[in-house]
């Protein structure tokens, strides 16, 4: 088997972490642990609705604008295209903010698929229309973030999930990664191990 596709997660993956999801539901009315944001927002009212995108939408600009690449990042992206391998970009941001971040540090992805496109993560819907879109298997294709929800769409897909460690937090979501990472360019290495196991194989 060779991987043909790696899809990345945006917001703590292929930048440092910077939004404070606490602080966003604060100021949205909610309690801090009343759950992830945009299902508590289908919830709202219009009105309700309205006001919580804007915070919403204050805090990811501000992220956009201070965001700094993780270690690797820009390398890492690049070897992969070298290597012929499709990145997609899987998020519950939105596919201005991914191309903003593109364009901001110089990167090039070959397909986003963004919160407006269908069911968001932990949904697999992301992840199998990115395969779709590549023309790979799920099982020819990387899912790498640093949050549960990456690694439970790439589950639900039968993708291979990767979970980059860039807190403690991440360890409590170790369990559902097929592969555990602390640098994002140890991809390059998962990608070349699984080609060599495969080639390997009677």
């Amino acid at each position: 088997m060779t991987i043909k596709t790696v899809i990345f997660d945006l917001d703590g993956t292929i930048t440092r972490p910077f939004l404070d999801f606490d602080v966003i539901r604060q100021e949205m009315g909610l309690s801090p642990d009343a759950g992830p944001i945009l299902e508590l927002m289908e919830l709202m009212s219009p009105e309700e609705r309205a006001c919580a995108e804007e915070v919403l939408l204050r805090h990811e600009t501000n992220a956009v604008a201070r965001s700094v690449l993780n270690d690797g990042a820009g390398a890492t992206l690049a070897a992969l295209r070298c290597a012929g391998v499709h990145i997609g970009v899987l998020t519950r941001n939105t596919r201005s903010n991914a191309e903003a971040i593109a364009r901001k540090h110089g990167l090039q992805f070959d397909a986003v698929v963004d919160r407006d496109d269908g069911p968001v993560k932990p949904d697999a819907y992301g992840v199998l229309a990115l395969c779709r879109h590549f023309g790979a298997l799920p099982a020819e294709t990387l899912v790498v973030g640093d949050f549960l929800y990456d690694l439970l769409s790439a589950r639900a897909a039968n993708a291979i999930a990767v979970l980059l460690k860039n807190s403690p937090k991440a360890q409590n979501y170790a369990e559902y990664a097929d592969y555990v990472i602390t640098s994002l360019d140890e991809v390059l290495d998962i990608v070349d191990n699984i080609g060599r196991n495969t080639k390997g194989s009677p």
